[in-house]
């Protein structure tokens, strides 16, 4: 029983009735439900038996004549038996036009693959609902009923290359019965009053969506990111535009008609440009997502003034009709993606965020030698604060506490030291590929020219050769530091930091074989995701001017004075990102680990410099002794796959998402790649030894200096 009910149910996605019965149940006078009902059966008998065709020759014009669809071997085969039997194609037209004349068209035409909700997540549940919920079909809604009707992956794609002998026969059909009696112009006044009502009815969708562009262009969120007085704007004198475009009396023919137009046209050019003038202040001074969804909104709402307007001017254009349909089913299924929505309302955040990246990732990249000696001193001072926090990570770990207060605790010790490594210029390896992503995507804007792509392979030699040398000077410093410590601990003291038994679990913890690996990928996400923090929150203090609230705040003027206020607010734009960035990765690899574990599976951090520290540590106990364990040489495999692991996780990340915010052609990555593989094939010490002058690096053919 089951199982049958399951194979009708699968089988329901598809099936239709027989073309004769739906003939059959034709009926004009049925109530508005059964007649969407029957429309949406003719629809599914349509395109039952698939949906794309085959390529044929022949043909001309975009879209016309090139493929072949078996939904139109459908429709003409509908056409001539409707031709045969003039009683069906009397009632099926009398039933198209009264299922037209009685579904109001207005969302349809104003609201149809538009966001109907002001705000993001009103309208992403909104979109959520309506994929599992579709709207029933006894609504005078036409909006629902395309909704019901086009559900096939491929329909606009069929209905925008019908032809124009099939759409003639088509129209004869559905023109079937409209003669009036005693005229012998076989219904020209009925067709006359159905251009003329098509005609009105567009007019009054245009007029409805002005004024939703000019509510969002006048409201204060983007009113606000505007330069000039507002009655300048083009949203101000929309309104008055379409009144006089819509004039009663004024026909197409009329010249004042056509300067209204082109006046019309040039406002809705206008508008345009403003919204792009409100993507650059947002660039500038910060991203909201919820203007992002508005504007997005109004240029598909922009959109859409347009194709109604060029279907209400030119109705008699070959293909006009079809072409509006097909956009509306196109609007209609775009209406209910969710990731459409998401991705359209948050690029410009994400690329707001990679922008901070990048310009913080552009110092991490050295390109001569004295850059190159200030990050390996930047490097080992960074390794000499992280002997502190490894040190710091055994006490606290030692007491045994409750796991949450543990995590917290280890929190705070990892956060306190990154912002001591922070503020005294100093650098940890792991943080730099997330930051350097972003800054070398920013090259790809111009590797399709030689010079473009030579200037991506320097700063890809660059990049490797920066991250290499960071990792280097951390654990130059870290490894020999800390074991020095316990080495002094037990010689002055007499006393070890950790028990023996600590420092062999300790070791075999990083072998490489076992969770390693993945606890290493685990850790590169979560550098990763620092730095997404970081992004966000400079976005944060840029898009609420946080620095002049701070600047011009009365209470901090009177504690600190005027100077005393600016200065502090000047501190906290210079160091938002940076003091974001160490805090989330040090709260992220304290407590990430632990609630990760509650509500999944046990994770662990594995970062290669705190790593080394620990296996220092564990070697100042063991002594010499240690070097004969295979445990130690499986940790130091191990710990050299961390090193590769937590870099190729963030950069990699970190490198997609900035591709993926920027409206980046495809590029040619063999060719990209096979470049980067001839530099270093030609000039393997780049990787090693900086050029000694910044713009000198070797390229390929070249000799060196």
């Amino acid at each position: 029983m089951l199982r049958t009910l399951f194979r009708k149910w699968r089988e329901s996605r598809n099936a239709s009735l027989q073309l004769d019965a739906i003939l059959t149940a034709t009926d004009p006078d049925a109530p508005l439900a059964e007649r969407n009902r029957w429309l949406i059966e003719l629809g599914f008998w349509i395109r039952r038996d698939g949906m794309a065709g085959v390529e044929v020759d022949g043909g001309e014009g975009p879209g016309r004549g090139t493929r072949s669809f078996r939904e139109h071997v459908r429709m003409r085969y509908l056409v001539q038996v409707l031709e045969r039997h003039p009683d069906w194609a009397e009632r099926f037209g009398a039933t198209m036009r009264s299922i037209v004349r009685d579904n109001d068209p207005t969302a349809l035409f104003c609201d149809t693959g538009v966001a109907s909700h002001p705000g993001f997540v009103s309208e992403m549940v909104h979109r959520l609902q309506a994929r599992f919920l579709p709207p029933p079909p006894n609504r005078s809604d036409m909006a629902a009923l395309f909704a019901l009707l086009f559900v096939g992956q491929h329909d606009a794609e069929w209905v925008e290359a019908l032809d124009d002998e099939l759409l003639a026969r088509l129209a004869r059909v559905l023109r079937a019965g409209m003669t009036a009696a005693g005229e012998a112009d076989g219904g020209a006044q009925a067709m006359a009053r159905y251009w003329a009502a098509l005609g009105h009815m567009l007019s009054t969708s245009i007029a409805v969506l002005v004024s939703q562009v000019r509510a969002t262009g006048l409201s204060q969120s983007v009113r606000s990111r505007l330069r000039g007085r507002v009655e300048d704007t083009p949203f101000y004198q929309l309104d008055s535009a379409i009144k006089a475009l819509c004039e009663p009396g004024l026909t197409h023919a009329d010249e004042a008609f056509g300067h209204r137009l082109n006046y019309f046209r040039a406002l809705l050019d206008g508008c345009h440009a403003a919204a792009l003038q409100v993507y650059a202040e947002l660039e500038e001074n910060g991203v909201s997502v919820e203007v992002v969804f508005q504007i997005e909104r109004m240029k598909v709402q922009l959109a859409r003034i347009e194709l109604l307007l060029a279907a209400w001017v030119e109705p008699g254009r070959p293909g006009m009709h079809a072409h509006l349909v097909a956009e509306l089913i196109r609007s209609t299924q775009a209406r209910r993606s969710v990731s459409d929505l998401a991705g359209a309302s948050f690029a410009q955040l994400a690329r707001r965020v990679v922008e901070r990246s990048a310009e913080t990732g552009e110092h991490y990249i050295t390109r001569d030698r004295k850059e190159y000696g200030e990050l390996m001193r930047a490097a080992a001072g960074g390794g000499l604060i992280t002997v502190a926090t490894v040190y710091l990570k055994f006490l606290i770990y030692g007491l045994h506490l409750d796991k949450f207060i543990e995590g917290l605790l280890a929190s705070l010790n990892y956060a306190g030291s990154f912002l001591i490594i922070h503020f005294a210029h100093f650098t940890l390896a792991t943080k730099q590929p997330a930051m350097t992503g972003p800054a070398l995507a920013h090259r790809l804007d111009a590797v399709g020219r030689p010079e473009g792509l030579e200037v991506f392979v320097d700063d890809t030699i660059a990049m490797i050769r920066s991250n290499a040398a960071a990792i280097f000077g951390n654990l130059a410093v870290v490894f020999p530091v800390a074991l020095a410590i316990q080495w002094l601990a037990n010689k002055i003291l007499g006393a070890n930091l950790i028990t023996p038994a600590k420092a062999i679990a300790t070791i075999e913890s990083f072998s490489i074989v076992g969770p390693t690996p993945l606890y290493a990928v685990f850790t590169g996400v979560l550098l990763w995701l620092s730095s997404l923090i970081a992004g966000w929150a400079d976005n944060w203090f840029a898009l609420h001017k946080v620095h002049d609230v701070m600047a011009y705040n009365r209470r901090l003027r009177y504690v600190l004075g005027e100077r005393g206020a600016q200065r502090l607010a000047d501190f906290w734009q210079r160091n938002m990102s940076g003091i974001s960035a160490n805090v989330s990765l040090g709260l992220l690899l304290g407590l990430g680990p632990e609630i990760l574990s509650f509500v999944g599976p046990h994770m662990e951090v594995r970062h290669v410099t705190l790593s080394t520290g620990s296996v220092g540590t564990a070697l100042g106990v063991l002594g010499l002794e240690a070097l004969r364990l295979p445990s130690l040489w499986l940790a130091v495999a191990g710990i050299a796959l961390m090193g590769v692991l937590n870099v190729a996780v963030s950069f990699a990340l970190a490198f997609n998402m900035a591709l993926r915010s920027r409206s980046l052609r495809r590029v040619d990555r063999a060719e990209l790649s096979a470049a980067v593989r001839r530099r270093i094939l030609k000039h393997p010490l780049s990787l090693i030894v900086p050029p000694r002058m910044a713009g000198a690096e070797p390229v390929a053919g070249s000799r060196r200096a």
